[in-house]
């Protein structure tokens, strides 16, 4: 019957029991000796309250009604260690909680970024800065509330609880009896105000990440929004999103408030019941005062507990709310799951082809049975209209998606058969919009092979033309780049990407039109640049300046996710096809400019 009861009761495992105990399993037995000694702690002071409660039968009886002077002395001692006890253990017990609560948050922190850094590029499409941001966060914040509200109510409520309602007993079964009139009803309303707040809770997650993603995008685009005086719209925003979580939580807080008036209300009926019959007992059963008024404290002293147990399922469904969305990323499949089982890949000329390769991101097909090869040591050009698919060739080089038909070959090798880590330490990449982490020059060189000494950095940079304007920065090498490297002009971020490929030596080199929107100076520099890391390396373009191209050992025209042409530019020229058509489309254009 129990199994029964248990299967069912965890049978959701999206339902608060299932998530409560997944919590506890993975995060409790790391920190169970401290637990150990914080529920001491706990049993402690749930015993020092009921002392406080049992000792009001000797205040009562010994000195307000025996009037014993010598017992006066005797009980204030005892309340003052009793109290000087409590203090202590619930200090002790706080400490713990919260230096456990801390490591939890710490060590599920460190789980979700490197799981998220384990996820395919599809997770990073359809997810925002500030959802990301906001599990980080939020949620990993939520599963150390969830675990603090459990073994604070398992320990310190709990336990305060039966020692109180232990004196009650001791003192008068019956009324300990009346007393529990307040529990069904208390319990109906609970149950009706958490469904609301679970609902209400998913909506402020979606709006407070709405919240950080538009932070991002002022601080990264403020030149943009200053410069077209979008900061109105952008303060439109804003104030929108920011309304959303204010106005959901304070529906949380309303729905959760409204536990202490339910519970406040049910405990004045039950406390006035007892008073009547306590009182009717005393005053013509001849009954002992001092028995009742130990009763009636240990009733108010139990108040707090008992109202907190009641908050308990409230609480703990809005905190669930984030531990859902957070194991809803650590639950979710790494790109590449059997990478781990796999050879690592071995280059030795560096010949790329794709294979018949098909994928696409929804429904439109990106690559429809695309066919071509980049042979080693030779400049091979992706050319065509913008989504004939081009990047997302690269993409398939560097598998960040896994193709849906066909195969990506290097020196003959399918690169899914060979692990992800090999595969792109035999890539180097140059990207139009360069990116660079907000660390100093060297670091951000320094990734293209870690470890690197900084004699080879250098050598990199002066091979990228980027070593003197690194040496006219204040620190050199260490000078920092800012975010994304916005102390640097384009110019030379682009140089400092060219000496972090340069620095890792890869047999295969991706350009992604590296020289556009560049001044004539700065793109002559990376043009010479360029030439140096590409002698020697096969080397894939993306052009969309057919000029960039001429010199290219081989063009492949793109369209629609297929190769249409092939050849080199004076090839392709005279075929009088699309190629031609695109070099005089845009040689017109840029005479008429």
């Amino acid at each position: 019957m129990f199994k029964a009861i248990g299967d069912k009761l965890f049978a959701d495992p999206d339902g608060a029991p299932a998530l409560i105990r997944r919590l506890m399993r993975e995060n409790f037995r790391d920190y169970r000796g401290r637990y150990a000694l914080a529920f001491l702690f706990m049993a402690v002071s749930a015993a020092a309250g009921a002392g406080s409660a049992a000792i009001m039968k000797n205040v009562i009886n010994e000195v307000f009604i025996n009037r014993d002077a010598q017992m006066v002395y005797i009980i204030s001692g005892i309340v003052i260690a009793i109290f000087t006890i409590r203090g202590a253990a619930t200090y002790g017990q706080q400490v713990i909680l919260s230096r456990i609560g801390n490591s939890i948050i710490a060590k599920l922190q460190r789980r979700m970024y490197e799981k998220v850094n384990s996820l395919g590029m599809r997770f990073f499409d359809h997810t925002s800065f500030g959802e990301i941001a906001n599990r980080f966060s939020h949620n990993t914040s939520a599963a150390r509330q969830v675990m603090d509200l459990v073994i604070l109510a398992a320990g310190r409520d709990v336990m305060s609880v039966i020692g109180l309602v232990a004196v009650m007993v001791y003192q008068n079964p019956l009324l300990s009896l009346i007393s529990l009139t307040i529990m069904p009803p208390a319990i109906i309303a609970v149950a009706h105000l958490v469904r609301r707040v679970r609902k209400i809770a998913k909506s402020q997650f979606v709006s407070q990440s709405k919240i950080l993603s538009l932070v991002k995008e002022t601080a990264l685009g403020i030149r943009v929004v200053k410069s077209f005086n979008y900061e109105g719209d952008m303060q439109r925003s804003m104030d929108s999103a920011v309304a959303d979580v204010e106005r959901q939580a304070n529906k949380i807080a309303i729905l959760t408030a409204r536990t202490s008036p339910l519970m406040e209300t049910l405990g004045g009926f039950a406390i006035a019941l007892i008073i009547l019959y306590g009182g009717y007992s005393v005053i013509h059963l001849g009954q002992d005062p001092g028995a009742f008024f130990s009763f009636i404290t240990a009733l108010l002293l139990a108040y707090d507990p008992m109202k907190r147990l009641a908050r308990l399922q409230v609480n703990l469904n809005t905190q669930l709310v984030g531990v859902r969305l957070l194991y809803e990323v650590l639950d979710m499949e790494e790109a590449h799951p059997n990478d781990k089982n796999l050879p690592d890949l071995n280059v030795t000329k560096g010949e790329v082809k794709l294979d018949n390769l098909q994928f696409h991101y929804d429904e439109a097909p990106a690559l429809d049975g695309m066919t071509l090869t980049a042979k080693a040591g030779e400049v091979t050009a992706l050319v065509g209209a913008s989504g004939a698919g081009k990047s997302t060739v690269f993409a398939m080089i560097e598998r960040f998606y896994e193709p849906q038909g066909g195969a990506v070959l290097i020196d003959g090798q399918d690169v899914t058969q060979y692990t992800v880590k090999s595969l792109r330490k035999n890539i180097a990449i140059v990207t139009q919009d360069t990116f660079l982490f907000d660390r100093s020059v060297r670091e951000n060189i320094e990734i293209g092979r870690p470890g690197a000494s900084l004699e080879d950095i250098m050598e990199a940079a002066k091979n990228a033309n980027a070593h003197e304007f690194i040496m006219a920065m204040e620190k050199g090498y260490d000078s920092p780049v800012g975010e994304g490297g916005l102390l640097l002009s384009g110019g030379q971020r682009q140089r400092v990407a060219i000496a972090r490929a340069m620095l890792s030596n890869a047999p295969i080199l991706l350009l992604d039109e590296a020289t556009s929107a560049l001044d004539a100076e700065s793109e002559n520099k990376i043009q010479i640049a360029l030439a140096r890391l590409m002698k020697g390396r096969t080397t894939l373009v993306i052009a969309h300046r057919l000029a960039t191209v001429r010199d290219a050992d081989t063009i492949h025209v793109l369209e629609a996710g297929k190769v249409i042409e092939s050849g080199n530019h004076d090839a392709l020229y005279k075929m009088d096809g699309v190629y031609r058509r695109l070099c005089e489309l845009q040689f017109r254009s840029e005479t008429q400019s």
